[in-house]
């Protein structure tokens, strides 16, 4: 099936009309130039593209018309753009996805791993880095891996049928998630790379784009978010300045975002730094020594461990609540 649409059609003849009584006009020997010039219709035109299965072009075409001998033809290519403008505001609204899914079949799940992932705006150019906020939590009994990556969807109608063409123009891959573990992205940065910008307004073809967040689950079906993207071609200037009451807004309905873990997580302090001497005496039940192990088990191989009744540990500080000179360490020890 094809499809064709004709978007303009200018003609224009570029050699003066030839002298009464004669069909033709005669050029002498040489070179002859003949300047011209068109103006592109005010509505907007679909910008040129370059597809799996069709193509927008736009050229300039010559033809010498000559009496006794075929027709000569030249033609050259012109690239047309579309502008569209990131900084409206239909492109500035943040979008934001979540997703649950159960690993598993019938009786035997291991558990959820959900999925919520938002991007700043919908709007971006050539070039831009996206920012992603996402945050996976992984309850089942498989090792995940969080990835992210920009699709391109081509589609073709003609005929009253439809075809459509898929591809990854970018990605990016996150760490893996253990079991019982959750990963947060405050702001992972995936750049779009050189292409066409997005054809929303033709009749026959079709160029989107979406950002896809998605985990990667061995042995089932991977969990998938897919946030829909617009590519422009003229960069929001000054978006810094609107950008903190988005992100504000963000802040408030993203909150879970503040609870990300630094980079490298310092070690808390040991218990006998934080608990006194005074305190820790004060917990040991005293138990008396048997005389004889022996007498006492019933199993030769039986242990006792003291039982421990300390209370939490203060919330760590910098500040030591007991200073003393030289660190004392209580040593800790088991019956057998």
């Amino acid at each position: 099936r094809e499809a064709e649409v004709r978007y303009l059609d200018i003609r224009q003849s570029l050699l003066r009309d030839p002298p009464e009584g004669e069909e033709s006009l005669i050029l002498l020997d040489g070179r002859h130039e003949f300047p011209f010039s068109f103006q592109l219709p005010q509505e907007p035109l679909v910008t040129s593209f370059t597809g799996k299965y069709g193509s927008i072009q736009y050229y300039v075409k010559a033809i010498l018309e000559r009496p006794a001998a075929p027709d000569q033809s030249v033609q050259t290519e012109l690239q047309v753009i579309s502008h569209i403008d990131v900084s409206s505001p239909a492109l500035l609204t943040p979008v934001l996805r979540s997703q649950e899914k159960m690993v598993g079949c019938w009786f035997f799940t291991s558990g959820p791993v959900s999925l919520s992932a938002k991007i700043e705006r919908k709007g971006y150019c050539n070039g831009e880095a996206i920012p992603i906020y996402a945050e996976i939590e992984n309850c089942s009994s498989r090792l995940i891996v969080p990835k992210a990556a920009i699709f391109q969807t081509q589609t073709y109608l003609a005929s009253g049928k439809t075809k459509t063409f898929r591809q990854m123009v970018a990605n990016v891959r996150g760490n893996h998630i253990a079991s019982g573990s959750t990963d947060t992205w405050n702001g992972k940065t995936l750049k779009i790379p050189p292409v066409s910008p997005s054809i929303l307004d033709c009749c026959i073809i079709r160029v989107e784009y979406s950002l896809a967040v998605y985990i990667h689950i061995p042995g089932a079906k991977k969990l998938m978010i897919e946030m829909p993207l617009v590519i422009g071609t003229i960069p929001c200037i000054g978006f810094s300045s609107r950008n903190s009451s988005i992100t504000s807004q963000f802040s408030m309905d993203m909150s879970w975002l503040a609870l990300t873990m630094p980079e490298h997580p310092e070690a808390p302090p040991n218990y006998a730094d934080v608990v006194s001497e005074e305190e820790f005496s004060r917990h040991v039940p005293a138990y008396p020594l048997p005389i004889d192990c022996e007498e006492q088990l019933c199993c030769p191989v039986f242990a006792y461990i003291q039982e421990f009744r300390f209370q939490p540990p203060p919330l760590y500080s910098e500040i030591d609540p007991h200073p003393t000179d030289v660190e004392e360490a209580q040593p800790v020890s088991f019956m057998l």
